[in-house]
């Protein structure tokens, strides 16, 4: 996708005052931008990345976006096409603004200004402001080259470049549906074990019901009696076990009030070491200095002393009463430690109830089972227990079946992660371009006269070879040669998005290319580049001695300074 930019403008914005500062983008193929030293000249870089993504290319902080001046609004609009469609980017400061037009239209603002501007890279852009930096900028100031990125920095643009960051997005997606699906997964079989566990039961249950036919009244009266005496003791351990808990439980009344107290020991300590900080002070200026700040006249050295001792009197009351709430504190902290080995106790005592009052329940409910066969409704609870052992089975068939949905499904998860990961689909992508990849880099490095054999791994490692076969890395290069390879891998990213039609832009900005490493004839050679590219492509070159360059370009932008604000001259 091609984005076409149009034009830039800002006003109150850096050193720019209320009159909009304005330069059409698309104006000519090359444009040499000049002026002295804070005239101005880079501020049209931070405009436009402040447009698009509301924070400048240097390291600047946003406040100080606002003119010092005017100290009010701060307003960038960016004008450019996509797809035939005409947008305008209109972003400020004080007040705070950013507005999306397509054809004229305001795009929706309902989401949250993240959303909005993940809308404008993600369906505008298609550029995010690293590719940015990697494609459409290069320069001295905020400029990491490829070379210098770490290794994910460097697949982040490579991905974006070649529009396979989606697998990324994917793998992503992908990970939190693995995750469910195991969630899924443990829920069933922790259900599937709860089943097979109450058909055991029920099974059982059914056995001992049957077996109960064949036995006489007399031994079924027996059983009652004894799991009646089972469950008196029960209940009476159960008594018990309540019982202390609710004595433990009083025990610990005091933990809120404690817990407030410690809150307010904590302020109270803040306040008296702040209080002790601030006499410190008042002594150690009066201690150090022999004449007031604010008429100049001396002390009297007796005011001194005495002011002096009685500061270090008040000092020491709040260091003493400091020591007796570090103590009181400690005392609250060893009985907050008393409550919560107490809290522990009454969990377990808790865990006890519950689980007598589960074996309760359980011999009640055997009672009533003996019960109901001595009053002879026994295959009455036959049929019901058949009935329930029928759903059970039923149930435990259903979650059984799903249990191989979700196994399946995991299997194909797990293919697809192998593919979407970083190892699979998208290495075989990038692997097919990387041959391109330096094929191109070395073609722009033979065209800036550096004859060196230049190469980038699957895994965006470099591997520069002399003519004469020695093998270097990047930063055993002089600033000069790291800068052509630099040059070098801007063409390359512009030519590999084209061919991609991914993040292609008609924009090309060097800022202070030709003040720094560049030499006489790296120079040449870039300009004979920057004259062979396409016809779509405008490129501006900002520099500060423009003296000797400005028959090489088909146009030349001054900023100068005028009454303390940035201006283009006229």
């Amino acid at each position: 996708m091609s984005v076409h930019f149009k034009t830039v403008r800002w006003s109150n914005f850096l050193s720019t005052g209320n009159q909009f500062t304005e330069i059409k983008l698309n104006r000519s193929p090359s444009t040499l931008v000049v002026g002295d030293n804070g005239a101005g000249k880079s501020t049209m870089l931070d405009a436009i990345s402040f447009a698009l993504y509301g924070k400048p290319y240097r390291n600047i902080n946003k406040p100080q976006l606002i003119n010092s001046i005017t100290n009010k609004n701060c307003l960038v609009e960016i004008e450019f096409l996509v797809k035939n469609k005409s947008y305008l980017i209109r972003r400020g400061i004080k007040p705070a603004l950013f507005e999306i037009f397509c054809d004229d239209v305001l795009i929706d603002q309902n989401a949250s200004i993240r959303e909005y501007q993940e809308y404008l890279e993600k369906n505008i852009l298609k550029l995010n402001h690293k590719s940015f930096g990697q494609i459409v900028v290069i320069g001295s100031a905020n400029f990491t080259p490829f070379m210098q990125l770490k290794a994910h920095e460097r697949r982040t643009v490579i991905e974006d470049l070649l529009d396979i960051e989606i697998f990324t997005k994917m793998h992503i997606l992908l990970k939190d549906k693995i995750a469910k699906n195991k969630d899924q997964l443990i829920e069933l079989k922790q259900k599937i074990e709860l089943l097979e566990q109450k058909i055991h039961l029920t099974h059982k249950h059914l056995n001992e019901v049957q077996s109960l036919k064949r036995i006489n009244r007399e031994s079924i009266e027996e059983k009652i009696k004894e799991i009646v005496a089972e469950t008196q003791e029960i209940t009476i351990l159960l008594e018990l076990t309540q019982h202390q808990q609710i004595k433990l439980q009083e025990t610990i009344n005091d933990k809120t009030s404690l817990d407030n107290k410690i809150k307010k020991m904590d302020k109270y300590s803040y306040q008296l070491k702040h209080k002790v900080s601030s006499l410190q002070k008042d002594i150690d200026f009066f201690c150090n200095n022999d004449e007031c700040p604010t008429c100049k006249q001396d002390l009297d050295s007796a005011f001194v002393e005495g002011h002096v001792e009685k500061q270090r009197m008040k000092k020491s009351e709040l260091e003493d009463g400091l020591i007796l709430a570090a103590d009181e504190y400690k005392s609250i902290n060893d009985r907050l430690g008393e409550i919560s080995q107490t809290q522990e106790k009454i969990s377990k005592l808790n865990n006890e109830i519950i689980s007598l009052t589960s074996s309760l329940s359980h011999a009640r409910r055997t009672v009533n089972d003996y019960q109901t066969k001595l009053q002879e409704e026994v295959s009455d609870t036959l049929d019901t227990s058949s009935d329930d052992l029928d759903a059970l089975k039923d149930d435990l068939s259903d979650s059984t079946k799903q249990q191989r949905e979700f196994i399946q499904l995991k299997e194909q998860y797990d293919i697809a992660y192998s593919l979407l990961k970083d190892g699979g689909i998208k290495t075989k992508i990038v692997r097919q371009y990387v041959p391109v990849i330096n094929k191109l880099m070395n073609k722009y490095l033979a065209m800036m006269d550096f004859f060196v054999q230049f190469e980038l791994d699957e895994n965006f490692n470099e591997k520069i070879k002399s003519r004469f076969r020695d093998e270097f890395t990047y930063e055993s290069f002089s600033e000069g040669e790291k800068m052509r390879i630099d040059l070098a891998l801007l063409f390359t990213w512009r030519a590999v998005a084209k061919l991609r039609n991914s993040s292609t832009t008609n924009l090309l900005i060097m800022d202070e290319v030709f003040d720094s490493s560049l030499d006489t004839t790296g120079t040449e050679e870039f300009l004979k580049i920057i004259t062979d590219l396409n016809k779509d492509t405008n490129v501006f070159v900002i520099s500060h001695h423009g003296d000797a360059l400005f028959d090489k370009f088909h146009s030349n932008i001054r900023f100068e300074k005028n009454k303390n604000f940035s201006q283009i001259a006229a």
